[in-house]
C-alpha cells in the first residue's frame, strides 16, 4: 500500500535535488602554474559591485580562504577584483573576487571558503556570528601542486624567505641564508606615469626612460595595455643584472615629500589633485581628495605586474607602508578603520610574494602603543609571517628598546643613520644586535638609509670611488652581523631620492656591492659567525668570526695589517686576501699561513697597502 507520508517525502527529495541542481556549490576557477612556490589565484564569481558602490565592497564584504595540506594551514585574505582583468581594462566594476596563495608543499591542497557581509566586516575581530555573503560562502575544493621547476635567481627556486629567529633570513626551499644589497631610493619609485591615475605633484612623476634599453622581451607578460610598464620593468632588470637583490618603495605618501603614491580612488581628476596638493599645498588632502576606504583596483593590479616580474629576478620587495608625514593621517593617528583596511588590502593583494618585508613606517614617531596595535594586527593577519620591521629617525632609535624581544611581534629593524662619512653605521648595528640578542629573540637588522640626509650615496659623477660608503656603511653593516644595506640617494645631488630615474647614476658602486655579496656567499659561513672586533689588536678594523674555524677581517685604508688573537688554540690557519674594490679571486699576501699562538700577525696585503682589504683566515 502506498502511504501519503512516503509520497510527501518523495516530493521533498525531488525538490531538494532540483534546488541543488539549479544552485550548485560554487567552485573557484584556479589560475596559475600549479607548482610549489608559484602564485595560485582562486577566482570566484561573487556579488556584482563597483569601486564606488553604495555597499562598499572593500569594507562591507570579507573573503577568506583556508588552505590545508596535512599539518600545513594558511588562512589567506581575499579581495574584490572588479572584472578580474583590471590591469588591462582599467575596469571599475565587476563580480570577480580573488585569493592569491603560494603553496609551500607539493601534493593535494584543500580549500574552504568564507565569504561574509556586514558593516565593516572586513576588519572585524570576530566573524563567527557574521552574516553570510552567499555566493561562494562555504564553497570548498581541492587541487594538486607539482614540484617546483624554477632555477637560478628566480625566488620560486629558493622558496619563501623567512625570519627563523636568527640574525639572517632563510629561504625555505634552498635552505640558504640571505644578504640583501640594493636600493632604498627613489622612495617614490611608483610615481610612474604608466600606472592608472598617475599624478604629478611637484613635478616628480617618473617615466624611467633611461631604462627603456634594459627591457627584455621575456618581461612582455608583465606589461599592460599595449606595452605599458616597459621602462620600470627595464629598471628592475638592470638592478638584477648588477646582481643587486632588493628595491624599496612607498605605497602611500599623500602628505609626504612626493604625494604621488596612493592605492586609493581619487575624488577628483589627476590634474585637479595636482593643483590642490601642489599650488595650494593643502595639508588636508587625505580628508578632502580621497575615497579613504575604496581602492583603485586597476592601479594595484599594475603594481602586481611589477612585483611578479621582480620575483622572477630574485628581488626582495621592501614595502614601506608609511612615511613620517603620513602615519598620522589614517584615523587621525589612532589605528582604526582606515589603517586596518589599508593593511588588509596590502596583505591580501601582495602578501603572497616570497621575498619581502613589511615596514610599518619610515621615520616612524607614533606613540609606541599605536605601533604595537599596527604590528600585532599585521602579524596576525599575514598568513606567511613575513619579516616585520619599523624605521625610525636616526636620533630616535632608542624607541626600539620598547619593541625588542617579546614586547612586539617585530622581527627586526630598518635602521637610518646620519653621519656624512657613515661612521655611525657599524656601532649602531652592533648596539641593536647586542640588545636584541640579549632578549633571546634575535632581530634581523638592516641599514636601509645610511648617510647624511642631503648627501648619502652620491652619484658616480661626484664620487667615483665611494670609499666611505663601501668601507663604513656596507662593510660596517655586514661585519657587524647586519643582513644587508639599501642605499639612500640624498636630496642635494642629481638623481636624488625623489628625482632619480636612472640607476646607472651609481653604476660604478654597484660593482662593489656585487663583490661584497660574492665574498660573503662564496667564502663565509656568515650565518654561523659573530662580530668579534675585539679579536684584533687595533680599534679600526672589523672582524666577523666563527671562533677557531674562520675569521673575516676588514682592514680599512688606514691600516696595513693587524694581529688576530686566536686565544688558546694551536692550530694552523691559512691567510688569504680579497680586494673589496675590484673583486676577483682570493690572493696571497706576505704570509700564506700562520700558527695560532695568541695575538698573531696576519701579514701584509699583496699590493696597495694604503687601500682597504678583506682578509680571510681559515683553519687548515
Amino acid at each position: 500500500m502506498f502511504h501519503s507520508n512516503s509520497f510527501k517525502g518523495l516530493l521533498v527529495s525531488l525538490f531538494l535535488l532540483n534546488l541543488f541542481a539549479c544552485n550548485p556549490t560554487p567552485t573557484a576557477k584556479i589560475d596559475g602554474e600549479l607548482k610549489k612556490w608559484h602564485r595560485i589565484t582562486l577566482i570566484f564569481e561573487g556579488p556584482e559591485s563597483s569601486e564606488i558602490a553604495e555597499v562598499n565592497p572593500f569594507l562591507n564584504y570579507r573573503l577568506d580562504v583556508t588552505f590545508t595540506n596535512g599539518k600545513e594551514r594558511f588562512v589567506v585574505p581575499g579581495f574584490f577584483a572588479v572584472d578580474g582583468n583590471a590591469a588591462e581594462t582599467s575596469a571599475e566594476k565587476g563580480n570577480k573576487w580573488m585569493v592569491r596563495f603560494t603553496p609551500n608543499q607539493t601534493g593535494e591542497w584543500n580549500y574552504q571558503v568564507s565569504f561574509k557581509q556586514g558593516d565593516k566586516i572586513a576588519i572585524a575581530n570576530d566573524i563567527s556570528q557574521a552574516q553570510s555573503g552567499e555566493y561562494m560562502d562555504g564553497a570548498n575544493g581541492k587541487f594538486n601542486i607539482a614540484p617546483n621547476d624554477k632555477t637560478g635567481i628566480d625566488n620560486r627556486a629558493k622558496g619563501r624567505l623567512n625570519y627563523v629567529g636568527e640574525p639572517y633570513l632563510k629561504f625555505e626551499e634552498s635552505g640558504k641564508y640571505f644578504i640583501k644589497l640594493g636600493v632604498d631610493a627613489p622612495e617614490n619609485l611608483f610615481a610612474y606615469t604608466d600606472f592608472d591615475a598617475s599624478t604629478n605633484v611637484f613635478g616628480f612623476q617618473k617615466k624611467w626612460e633611461a631604462h627603456g634599453k634594459d627591457y627584455e622581451s621575456s618581461a612582455e607578460p608583465f606589461t599592460w595595455q599595449g606595452g605599458k610598464g616597459k621602462n620600470l620593468l627595464g629598471a628592475i632588470n638592470y638592478l638584477a643584472s648588477e646582481e643587486l637583490n632588493v628595491f624599496s618603495f612607498l605605497t602611500f605618501n599623500v602628505d609626504g615629500d612626493d604625494r604621488n603614491i596612493f592605492p586609493y580612488l581619487l575624488k577628483v581628476s589627476a590634474s585637479e589633485y595636482k593643483e590642490y596638493a601642489d599650488v595650494k599645498n593643502n595639508k588636508n588632502a587625505w580628508d578632502s581628495l580621497f575615497h579613504k576606504t575604496r581602492l583603485d583596483v586597476s592601479k594595484l593590479e599594475q603594481w602586481e605586474r611589477i612585483f611578479e616580474y621582480a620575483e622572477t629576478k630574485g628581488m626582495f620587495l621592501h614595502f614601506k607602508t608609511h612615511e613620517t608625514e603620513t602615519d598620522h593621517l589614517m584615523d587621525k593617528g589612532v589605528f582604526g578603520t582606515e589603517g586596518k583596511l589599508y593593511y588588509r588590502e596590502l596583505i591580501a593583494r601582495f602578501g603572497h610574494h616570497l621575498s619581502m618585508n613589511w615596514n610599518l613606517g619610515e621615520e616612524n614617531n607614533q606613540p609606541i602603543e599605536e605601533v604595537l596595535k599596527v604590528a600585532n594586527y599585521v602579524y596576525n593577519l599575514d598568513p606567511y609571517k613575513h619579516h616585520l620591521v619599523i624605521h625610525t629617525f636616526p636620533n630616535q632609535d632608542d624607541r626600539y628598546a620598547e619593541l625588542i624581544g617579546d614586547q612586539s611581534p617585530l622581527t627586526g629593524a630598518s635602521l637610518q643613520l646620519s653621519e656624512v662619512e657613515f661612521e655611525d653605521v657599524h656601532p649602531r648595528v652592533l648596539k641593536w644586535k647586542r640588545k636584541s640578542d640579549e632578549t633571546g629573540k634575535r632581530w634581523a637588522l638592516a641599514v636601509d638609509e645610511p648617510g647624511k640626509a642631503n648627501v648619502a650615496l652620491l652619484p658616480d659623477a661626484e664620487d667615483m670611488e665611494h670609499n666611505f660608503a663601501r668601507a663604513n656603511a656596507m662593510y660596517g653593516t655586514l661585519m657587524a652581523g647586519g643582513y644587508g644595506v639599501e642605499w639612500y640617494f640624498g636630496y642635494a645631488s642629481p638623481h636624488s631620492d625623489l628625482t632619480c630615474e636612472d640607476f646607472r647614476s651609481r653604476d660604478l658602486f654597484w660593482d662593489q656591492n656585487r663583490f661584497a655579496l660574492q665574498f660573503f656567499e662564496n667564502h663565509l659561513p656568515f650565518w654561523e659567525m659573530e662580530p668579534a672586533d675585539d679579536y684584533t689588536s687595533d680599534t679600526l678594523s672589523f672582524c666577523l668570526a666563527k671562533e677557531n674555524e674562520v675569521y673575516a677581517i676588514f682592514l680599512p685604508a688606514q691600516l696595513e695589517t693587524t694581529e688576530l688573537n686566536f686565544g688558546d688554540t694551536q692550530d694552523e690557519f691559512s691567510v688569504q686576501w680579497y680586494n673589496p674594490r675590484a673583486g676577483g679571486n682570493m690572493v696571497s699576501g706576505s704570509i700564506e699561513s700562520v700558527k695560532a699562538n695568541g695575538p698573531t700577525s696576519i701579514g701584509l696585503p699583496p699590493e696597495d697597502k694604503d687601500k682597504d682589504w678583506l682578509v680571510l683566515v681559515k683553519k687548515k
